[in-house]
């Protein structure tokens, strides 16, 4: 992944804990340091104090944190990582680029904000702890482990932002560097006003539109709060798909990967349609699989295009 150059913004006076940042495909870049936090819990991760902290120019542009409770917006993100591993963040945190954490220019440090892909309508819980990105043409900067759980590959993506405030289980979690599961996903209906929004707004440099952002439907996301029995895989907005050939596997081949099982057939057909697989009928539900394979090495092929897709959940099973 290519990067752009590192940029580098002055502060005047004193400004108590900021520290900017922005970056471009794991990259971060620099800004003022951070200032230590005076109250840690054990790990050196606390909610308190929580830091706003007073306007600030960087690059000829002023910041004005506010105390936002209904902050949603949408915008560009960008993400870093190794580069600034162990290094204080604006709230005096060590920065992990395994952590599920992000900057913002002006949110509360530390706050949670719930990011949504506006290329899948994946959604994931994020905790803000630092400030930036100080480029003009990008919302958020996520840490690396933050950019792979939403499943941002590209340096720059299309996403939504909004502040939001998790159950003490998931803030504690967020705190001690793991993720938390995600969110359910976006409906294709508000997806679809969504990219509209973004689509009126100014392409950061260097980012062409993604064909997803042109689309009108999501791809079928994961849900993040499945129960046994439910559709796993939240399929909205795409109109029903002409069933896809069956029975779902041949006689030839050994392994499959099983992407999916549906209580509609509507959505396994628009499901098998987005990975080219196939559907079958298993009891009360409809079973999605790609294959058959040859062998297990050749089925981890198609497991990866599932797990792109957003089927989380898809394994390799040998077919019988």
């Amino acid at each position: 992944m290519k990067s752009i150059g590192r940029k580098t913004g002055l502060m005047a006076g004193a400004m108590l804990l900021l520290a900017g940042c922005g970056s471009f495909g794991g990259e971060r870049e620099g800004g003022p340091t951070a200032s230590p936090t005076p109250a840690q819990s054990a790990n050196g991760v606390s909610d308190t104090p929580v830091k706003i902290g007073e306007p600030y120019t960087i690059g000829g542009t002023t910041y004005t944190p506010a105390d936002t409770a209904d902050y949603d917006e949408v915008g560009y993100a960008s993400w870093y990582g190794e580069e600034l591993a162990g290094r204080p963040t604006a709230n005096g945190e060590i920065f992990d680029p395994a952590g599920i954490s992000a900057a913002h220019k002006t949110l509360p440090l530390p706050s949670y904000v719930e990011v949504t892909s506006l290329d899948t309508g994946r959604t994931i819980l994020v905790r803000v702890n630092d400030r930036g990105p100080m480029v003009n043409d990008r919302l958020i900067d996520l840490s690396r482990g933050a950019a792979e759980q939403l499943g941002l590959s590209a340096g720059v993506a299309a996403v939504r932002v909004r502040r939001t405030s998790p159950p003490a289980a998931e803030r504690a979690q967020l705190r001690a560097g793991g993720p938390v599961r995600e969110r359910i996903a976006t409906p294709g209906s508000l997806l679809a006003i969504l990219r509209t929004k973004i689509k009126a707004m100014p392409v950061p440099k260097g980012m062409a539109p993604t064909p997803a952002i042109e689309s009108q439907p999501a791809p079928p996301v994961a849900s993040g709060k499945a129960k046994p029995g439910d559709d796993r895989l939240a399929v909205e907005g795409s109109p029903p798909a002409k069933p896809v050939s069956k029975p779902v596997v041949a006689n030839t081949g050994k392994y499959v990967v099983q992407v999916g099982a549906f209580s509609s057939e509507s959505r396994a057909n628009a499901a098998a349609k987005s990975v080219g697989g196939t559907v079958s009928k298993a009891g009360n539900l409809w079973r999605v699989r790609i294959g058959p394979f040859a062998s297990e090495a050749e089925a981890q092929g198609g497991l990866a295009t599932a797990r792109t897709k957003g089927f989380r959940d898809a394994l390799v099973q040998r077919d019988r």
